[in-house]
């Protein structure tokens, strides 16, 4: 899938500013650490260029699973000396834009330390 193919382009270049071009007008990020889905290409935008910020140059994709119109990339990063292991689920409407994005992420102290981050990454960028 196209769509997949860019996003890594675009996560290798930490280049936010390109994320509308890969998302559903209507597109919903599913949060490891806020309970309610957040709806629209804005929020989801806003969602993912915090989590540009938070991680570091430690981030890789381990694994990559594509079944259009789905993918699961799993993911590793080291934050604070906690190794954040976690996977982005991904599902593509028939445009190939991203219709969903729900990331989960494990252990609990990384889905903590995110929580703390992100909370503050997004006051940043003024959510």
């Amino acid at each position: 899938m196209q769509v997949i193919s860019t996003w890594h382009d675009i996560l290798e270049a930490r280049d936010p500013s390109r994320l509308g071009q890969l998302l559903a007008e209507d597109c919903v990020f599913h949060s490891p650490v806020v309970h309610t889905p957040q709806v629209g290409r804005e929020r989801t935008a806003l969602y993912l260029a915090g989590a540009m910020h938070v991680f570091n140059d430690s981030f890789r994709y381990l694994k990559e699973v594509v079944a259009a119109p789905h993918a699961v990339l799993e993911f590793s990063c080291m934050l604070d000396g906690i190794e954040i292991n976690g996977v982005d689920i991904i599902t593509v409407n028939r445009e190939g834009l991203i219709s969903e994005f729900k990331v989960m992420v494990r252990p609990l102290k990384a889905v903590n330390l995110l929580h703390e981050r992100m909370r503050a990454m997004l006051e940043q960028l003024g959510d």
